[in-house]
């Protein structure tokens, strides 16, 4: 049961940085100066699930960690706005290549997970507690 609580934190965890990371990516998306030079860059977690045996059930669990957070390579959008601060002398600006409904439907996923994750270990937690009890009885 504690394996299974543990896996379900680590999913938690794994969520909460995906929500993090969407959300950083939303509120910049019209960020077209950062401190190191140019738009901001939209960033992305690569999670992957490290499977992990219960000794006591010999039971395979997936527990999900957060593998790196990268930068997307792709290039810039560019829009043509000469009264820009950020304009080029040709009147182009640089704008990070971020697509806002989809960060918003990826952010909603995340969010999901999140509550389904937080759900199931209060289950978990709630059947720990009526084991103890149902054992505390014999």
């Amino acid at each position: 049961m504690y394996k299974a609580i543990e896996a379900l934190s680590s999913g938690l965890s794994v969520a909460r940085m995906r929500v993090n990371v969407l959300a950083s990516n939303i509120a910049n998306a019209e960020t077209t100066r950062t401190d190191e030079g140019g738009p901001y860059k939209k960033r992305m977690v690569v999670q992957v699930a490290q499977p992990f045996t219960d000794v006591l059930d010999d039971v395979t669990l997936a527990k999900p960690e957060v593998k790196a957070v990268l930068e997307d390579t792709k290039a810039p959008k560019t829009v043509y706005q000469p009264g820009h601060p950020d304009a080029n002398e040709d009147g182009y600006v640089e704008y990070p290549n971020i697509n806002v409904v989809a960060e918003m439907t990826e952010l909603m996923s995340a969010s999901r997970a999140y509550e389904a994750a937080t759900a199931a270990i209060r289950t978990a937690k709630e059947m720990a507690e009526k084991g103890a009890s149902i054992a505390g009885r014999f």
